[in-house]
């Protein structure tokens, strides 16, 4: 499911980036969660793709450049595979989106007077890294730090992650707090989505690898 949600990322910005601009900019208008539309239920010239509140899925879909493609893509090819492993993949696809819609009403009630169009998977990528640390808060992420990789637990790498964000800038475009709603509702959904591992039994038994010779 992680690669389909990729794969499906890639095609819709490919259809973006080589329409003419008057379509790129009506898709993103279109398709774009607007804080001011989702906060008061109301569907502004012109027409959303989806009826409001839609535009919160549509948005996942669209984003703004190669590198905030690349970028959200990247970390839901790193992180998002594993929580999948670990929910399955139709709890993982309801996950996705539970998370992405937590991530889009955080914003658009930070700034709900606000018409510009939010684009990105950021906050379902987000709600990916949330379930990550708390599923694998001990699992080693290369990480390049002064020119030197090291191995830093996914707890630390993923925690610095979500305290930089309040520290981004206001003017900088970034949808923060989609960031900030994203990862907490990942933490919060993960466990309650992640199927029930049956208690195991004195009578089951364990299988042990043979030694090396």
């Amino acid at each position: 499911m992680t690669v389909s949600l990729i794969v499906v990322n890639v095609l819709v910005f490919l259809y973006e980036v080589l329409s003419p601009p008057a379509v790129q900019k009506l898709l993103i208008l279109s398709g774009g969660a607007i804080p001011v539309e989702i906060v008061n239920l109301v569907d502004l010239p012109p027409r959303n793709i989806l009826p409001v509140p839609g535009s919160i899925w549509t948005s996942m879909f669209l984003h703004g450049g190669w590198l905030h493609l690349i970028g959200n893509m990247w970390f839901l090819w790193i992180f998002g595979d594993n929580v999948e492993e670990a929910l399955g993949r139709g709890r993982y696809l309801l996950f996705y989106f539970l998370v992405g819609t937590v991530g889009a009403l955080a914003q658009c009630f930070t700034m709900p007077q606000s018409a510009a169009p939010m684009i990105g998977a950021s906050g379902a990528v987000a709600g990916a890294l949330g379930g990550y640390v708390l599923l694998y808060p001990r699992a080693k992420i290369v990480t390049l730090v002064l020119w030197f990789f090291v191995d830093v637990p996914a707890w630390i790498f993923l925690g610095l992650w979500f305290v930089s964000q309040f520290y981004v800038g206001e003017g900088s475009g970034v949808a923060w707090m989609a960031h900030v709603g994203g990862f907490l509702a990942g933490i919060g959904l993960v466990r309650l989505l992640a199927p029930r591992r049956r208690k195991r039994s004195p009578l089951d038994a364990e299988y042990l690898p043979p030694g090396r010779w």
